[in-house]
């Protein structure tokens, strides 16, 4: 990328990028601050307002980009350069030098609308779903507070500023996760989602000092310039590798990818708002953009894009597979995202960059949908989650209902919905680089349509399996929660036409994002050049499309003709439903390899080490301390007489000793 030298409007531009992260911070500090002073409405407007204002100030440098001559948006650029504004120097020893900069390019304008737009939306749903909570305030404070991080993740022209976005979602995911910390297992299902992230984090750190090592910068001009210029060899290849493998155990981390992923259905234990924001549009999409970001790296790494292409498709099968029997409407949700995120790893293992991203937003617009339509329904429901004490909801829910079908739609592939024209480029990538990774793929969209239209016709369809007390208070959500459902659901819908080119004439996504894949292109012109002929374009598209309808129709035969309904969760089960419905018995695993024995170490650490070595020494001083000071406290009587004979028996001995040496 080349970076352009502001031009007399400078000022006026800097402050715009300023002000893009700075709204959300503003927001976080009034709501934070005055947290139980302000009421609920108040909170949230202050919430929603400032991601507004960014999502606004977003969609203008937007515009501007797309129109240079507009104006002083984006004095002296085109739309084939980054724009970078270095706000102050940061950090700077001898050679190092990091200064505190924003970047705006055609990756960071699409990330900052998807953040803002749909965060804006979730504000707003969130007004009425947490309107009861008596920390409304500081709810409202945390979800700025993570917007804000994520926006300072996507704006940073070098990875250290990325990494402290990074961090700053994962501490957030923290607070938020645990937002209702009085109950112990919210508390932990947090604690789990920070320390799995730590692991990934370890190595996203350790690949920014070996690209410091490497690049003598960690400036992205710079990093990929340099990158760019490297001939391919074992040094490049080995260096390149080594760096990428690092970043993507981050990735592995922050999106939720095999073996780093089970934090994320442990999620759901927050408010669903923060389930929709984490899965839609901030935290899980982290991993995704900064290998997008990073792209000049990964592709100067074939053996790298094989590891991502591999794991990203065992992630999205082997998701789908829990997600079959999941019976939590959330959980279900869940593991939807941990198999949608494996797509996107996979389409960037094929280096499909731009159809990564597509499905990132296509992802960000149906899943946020379905996320808050779960919401909608666990409101009416009472804080119900089981679809096994659902049923026949559409009828006392329509919005809810319509707008969840789209979102199921959408995710299942089924045209014209966004998700079909993203997932069908992605696996039309992958079946030029492996067949078998095709099938795989294509079997996994089969799983999809199915798990996500079980979990449709077990909440809105059949009769209703819940209390009678539930029954008298079903009711449809307010506007405030419908009315951001109505416009997910459109977006969910007519999304995908961006990229589109059979209907529309243009992939304008692609073709707006090429400038970011300038120089791998020119690494591998040969990758980019992999399209399917017309005629295998349409059988891909045709086999697509049936693996999502049949999948649909399966859920019909089973759940709505048989009206099949899921065990109690004691009713026995056939071993390979027990495998699959116990999530393979993942967790447990990791409590017998990692947790016990960790534990068990501390345990006899604390015993053995800290009350039998470290105690008794640091006591002891202290013990010796305290003793010494008892005797010599009888020092001090108070008779002055005792002092005097003191004094002169001490002289005594002075001249005494002094006589002795002469």
């Amino acid at each position: 990328m080349e970076t352009v030298i502001p031009g007399p409007n400078a000022p006026y531009t800097t402050l715009l990028y300023v002000l893009i992260p700075l709204l959300p911070f503003l927001g976080f500090l009034l709501n934070g601050l005055l947290n139980k002073r302000l009421p609920a409405t108040v909170a949230g407007l202050i919430g929603s307002v400032t991601v507004l204002g960014s999502f606004l100030i977003s969609a203008f440098l937007f515009w501007s980009f797309l129109h240079p001559a507009a104006g002083w948006a984006l004095p002296g650029t085109t739309v084939h350069r980054a724009y970078t504004v270095e706000l102050f120097d940061w950090i700077s020893v001898a050679s190092l030098q990091i200064p505190f900069g924003y970047q705006i390019d055609q990756l960071s304008l699409i990330m900052l609308l998807l953040v803002t737009g749909v965060g804006f939306l979730i504000h707003v749903y969130s007004i009425s779903y947490m309107a009861h909570d008596e920390n409304v305030g500081k709810f409202f404070s945390f979800l700025n507070l993570f917007i804000f991080s994520m926006l300072v993740l996507v704006l940073g022209s070098n990875f250290v500023i990325l990494f402290i976005g990074w961090e700053g979602v994962g501490l957030c995911s923290y607070l938020l996760i645990g937002f209702w910390n009085t109950n112990t297992s919210y508390n932990n299902a947090a604690k789990k989602a920070f320390i799995i992230n730590r692991i990934g984090d370890l190595g996203f750190l350790l690949g920014i000092f070996l690209i410091y090592l490497a690049f003598n910068s960690v400036q992205y001009g710079e990093v990929f310039q340099k990158a760019s210029l490297m001939e391919f060899g074992p040094y490049t290849v080995g260096i390149c590798t080594a760096i990428t493998l690092l970043l993507f155990v981050g990735a592995m981390g922050k999106s939720a990818q095999l073996p780093l992923y089970t934090w994320l259905p442990d999620a759901m234990a927050g408010p669903t708002p923060v389930s929709a924001l984490i899965h839609a549009a901030t935290m899980v999409t982290a991993g995704i953009y900064m290998v997008l970001r990073a792209n000049v790296l990964f592709t100067l790494a074939p053996q790298t894009l094989e590891v991502v292409g591999i794991i990203g498709l065992a992630t999205a099968f082997f998701a789908a597979t829990i997600g079959l029997a999941q019976n939590d409407i959330k959980k279900v949700l869940a593991y939807s995202t941990v198999s949608q995120l494996g797509y996107m790893f996979l389409a960037l293992g094929v280096m499909g960059y731009s159809s990564s991203l597509f499905h990132v937003l296509t992802h960000a617009f149906f899943k946020a949908l379905l996320f808050l339509g779960a919401g909608s329904v666990i409101h009416a429901m009472s804080n119900e989650q089981d679809l096994r004490r659902m049923g026949g909801l559409r009828k006392a829910l329509p919005i809810t209902f319509f707008t969840f079908l789209i979102g199921c739609l959408a995710i299942s592939g089924i045209p014209p919905f966004s998700g079909f024209f993203s997932k069908d480029e992605i696996l039309s990538h992958v079946y030029e680089h492996n067949k078998l990774m095709w099938a795989v793929g294509l079997f996994t969209s089969f799983l999809t349509a199915f798990y996500m239209f079980r979990l449709l016709f077990l909440a809105f369809f059949g009769e209703f399996r819940g209390t009678d007390e539930q029954k008298h208070h079903l009711h449809e959500s307010p506007a405030s929660m419908t009315l951001p459902l109505i416009v997910l659901a459109i977006l969910a819908a007519v999304g995908g036409f961006m990229g589109a080119p059979m209907l529309v004439g243009k992939h304008y996504l692609a073709d707006f994002l090429a400038p970011i894949f300038t120089y791998s292109r020119r690494l591998n012109p040969a990758a980019f050049a992999l399209e399917p002929d017309h005629g295998t374009e349409l059988m891909l598209i045709g086999l697509s499309v049936a693996a999502g309808v049949l999948g649909i129709v399966l859920a019909y035969v089973l759940y709505v003709a048989r009206a099949e309904r899921p065990v109690a969760d004691d009713a026995p089960r056939s071993a390979p439903e027990n495998l699959v419905y116990h999530k393979y018995y993942i967790d447990e695993l990791y409590d017998a390899l990692f947790v016990k024995p960790t534990m068990a170490l501390s345990r006899g650490l604390y015993k053995f080490v800290e009350n039998g070595v470290i105690n008794p020494i640091t006591n002891g001083f202290g013990r010796a301390v305290q003793g010494s000071g008892y005797l010599l406290r009888y020092v001090q009587t108070g008779a002055v007489e005792t002092y005097l004979i003191l004094m002169v028996i001490g002289i005594v001995l002075i001249l005494g000793l002094n006589y002795g040496r002469m």
